[in-house]
C-alpha cells in the first residue's frame, strides 16, 4: 500500500492551526505500520526547508518540486493537469489534509480533512485575497468528489451536509488531539526568559492567536475596558495580553486599542515560538477565546493543558471541544464576556474546578488516537 500525502501547507514554516494538525498528525501516524509506503508531496517555489523526525523514517519519501503554486493552482483548475499521483510515481491513496486544489487520476482514491467551513458562514471575515483564494480551491467540487472526507468536529460535518451536500455516510468525526504542554511549565529560568522574551506582566488575561477579525478580538478588548471601569484599584494591575501574528483585516483591532484610555494596558506581543506557548498560557490568570467560529479551536485545549481557566464562544464547535470545563459566552454580547471574566479572576473555588474539568476534558483529545482513527479511515 503507498499512500501519497499532501504537505504543501507546511512550506510557510508557521504553526498555525493546519500546520499543527499536519505536522502532529504525521508524526504519529507515519510510524504506526511500517508495511505502508509514504510519498509526500511537497511543492513551492519558495518553501521552508522541512526538518521533521518522520521524514527520517524508512517508508518516508519526500518528493519536492519547485513550480510556483499558484501556476500550479491554475493547471489544477482549467487543465486537470498534471496528476499529482503521477508526480509521486504511484500512490493507491491520495490524503490531503487541508483543502488545496489538485489533480488525481481517477483510479487513485481521494481523502481530505475540512477543518471548517468559517469562509462560507462568515466571508466579510475574511481579505478579498483570502475569500479569492477559497473560492478558487473549489471546496464544494473537493467535497463532492473526495471518496471520503475527515471533519474534525461534528459541527464542521455538518457544515459540509448543510453547506456543500456531502453525503453523510461518506463524512467521518475524527477529532485532532492535544499536545502536552505540561512540561518544564515550572522551570524558573525559562519563565524568567519567556517574560523577558515577551515583556509580560505580573497578571494578565491571555488571547493566542491568529490576529483577525473572526477572532473577535474588538469584543475581548471592549469587555477588558468594561472591566477596568467597573472594578477600579482592585485590577489595577491587571493587563490584557494579545498574542499571535498578523492575519489579515486586523488593522481595526490596533485603532481600537489606540483610542482606548486603558492603551498601556494592553500588550501585543507578536508571533510566539511554539517552544514558547506553555510558558504563555501558564503564566495567565485565564485564557478568553471568544471566536465567531472555529473548526475545533486548539488554544483553548492548549491552555487547559496547563492548568488555566477558559472562556470561550458558544458558537459553532468550541463547547463541543471544551465541554463542561469551560465558561461558554455569547460572542456578541460584551457585557457577558466581561461578566464571565470577573467571575473567575474573583471566586478561587471556581476557577479551581474549571482547572480540575479542563485537565479531564484534554484526555480525550490524543493525537496517537487521532492518528491511529485516521489510518483505519484511509485504509478502510
Amino acid at each position: 500500500m503507498i499512500i501519497g500525502i499532501d504537505i504543501r501547507m507546511l512550506a510557510r514554516g508557521t504553526r498555525s492551526g493546519i500546520e499543527e494538525y499536519t505536522i502532529n498528525l504525521l508524526s504519529n501516524m507515519i510510524s504506526l505500520n511500517n508495511n505502508i509506503e509514504y510519498k509526500l508531496f511537497y511543492n513551492g517555489y519558495k518553501k521552508t526547508k522541512l526538518d521533521y523526525d518522520f521524514l527520517k523514517l524508512p517508508n518516508v519519501e519526500l518528493r519536492e518540486y519547485k513550480i510556483p503554486n499558484r501556476m500550479l493552482d491554475i493547471s489544477f483548475q482549467f487543465l486537470n493537469y498534471p496528476k499529482i499521483d503521477k508526480m509521486l510515481k504511484g500512490i493507491d491513496i491520495f490524503f490531503s489534509p487541508h483543502i488545496f486544489s489538485s489533480a488525481i487520476s481517477k483510479n487513485c482514491k481521494t481523502v481530505t480533512t475540512f477543518h471548517d467551513l468559517s469562509f462560507e458562514r462568515y466571508p466579510e471575515f475574511y481579505s478579498i485575497g483570502k475569500n479569492y483564494w477559497h473560492f478558487s480551491m473549489n471546496p464544494k467540487k473537493q467535497a463532492q468528489k473526495a471518496d471520503k472526507i475527515i471533519a474534525v468536529s461534528n459541527s464542521t460535518k455538518n457544515d459540509l451536509i448543510e453547506i456543500y451536500k456531502a453525503k453523510p455516510e461518506k463524512i467521518k468525526v475524527i477529532y485532532s488531539g492535544v499536545a502536552d504542554k505540561s512540561k518544564n511549565i515550572n522551570d524558573q529560568s525559562q519563565i524568567l526568559r519567556i517574560k523577558k522574551k515577551y515583556n509580560l506582566p505580573k497578571e494578565y488575561i491571555l488571547y493566542l492567536g491568529t490576529l483577525e477579525p473572526r477572532k473577535n478580538i474588538i469584543s475581548l478588548i471592549q469587555a477588558f475596558e468594561n472591566l477596568k471601569d467597573n472594578n477600579g484599584t482592585k485590577i489595577e494591575n491587571l493587563k490584557l495580553v494579545i498574542a499571535g501574528s498578523k492575519g489579515w483585516l486586523y488593522k481595526d483591532i490596533f485603532k481600537v486599542v489606540e483610542i482606548s484610555k486603558y492603551k498601556k494596558d494592553i500588550i501585543f506581543t507578536g508571533f510566539i515560538d511554539n517552544n514558547d506557548k506553555s510558558f504563555i498560557y501558564s503564566l495567565a490568570k485565564l485564557f478568553v477565546y471568544p471566536s465567531f467560529y472555529e473548526g475545533f479551536g486548539f488554544p483553548p485545549l492548549e491552555a487547559m493543558s496547563v492548568g488555566t481557566p477558559v472562556i470561550t464562544s458558544n458558537f459553532s464547535s468550541l463547547p463541543e471541544a471544551t465541554g463542561d470545563a469551560a465558561i461558554v459566552i455569547n460572542p456578541y454580547n460584551i457585557d457577558e464576556l466581561k461578566t464571565a471574566i470577573e467571575l473567575v479572576l474573583i471566586d478561587e473555588k471556581l476557577k479551581n474546578i474549571m482547572i480540575k474539568r479542563g485537565f479531564e476534558q484534554i484526555n480525550k483529545f490524543s493525537w496517537q488516537t487521532c492518528a491511529e482513527n485516521t489510518l483505519k479511515y484511509i485504509l478502510s
